[in-house]
């Protein structure tokens, strides 16, 4: 079986459709933990138009999804490629968190729940640019 992938991994299309699919799965698994693990309901508060918490998901879409194109680039193995992006996932997880507890002025969820747009930025800013930061750090 694993002869059988390796030799369709070969095909540039049957590649590109896989590491599509498993980037796009690996997506919506680790966006239903960063709702699993914030205090506000994701999509219940998109739906209603907060920007605040549409500014945080996005930043960690991107950054999942840049950390899966440094993975992609650096390395040949789907298999290799998802264990980065995991990790990646559970480094930028760790700096909301630590932003949140180096914040003691407010309470970081409960501030992107209120629609603070100024927080709910900044959150998206710190995802994107450490997801440039943990990437590049797979190229080493």
């Amino acid at each position: 079986m694993e002869t059988l992938v390796g030799e369709w991994l070969l095909n540039p299309y049957f590649k590109m459709f896989a590491y599509f699919s498993v980037a796009c799965l690996a997506l919506i698994v680790l966006l239903v933990l960063f709702e699993a693990v914030t205090r506000y309901k994701c999509w219940d508060e998109i739906k209603r138009g907060n920007m605040s918490v549409a500014m945080a998901t996005g930043g960690k879409i991107f950054g999942i999804c840049n950390i899966f194109r440094f993975g992609i680039q650096s390395y040949d193995s789907l298999y290799t490629s998802l264990q980065w992006a995991v990790l990646g996932y559970v480094l930028l997880l760790s700096a909301y968190f630590l932003f949140g507890f180096l914040m003691p002025f407010f309470k970081l969820d409960e501030e992107i729940e209120r629609d603070n747009r100024a927080v709910g930025f900044l959150a998206m800013v710190i995802s994107i640019s450490l997801s440039y930061i943990i990437g590049a750090s797979l190229e080493t």
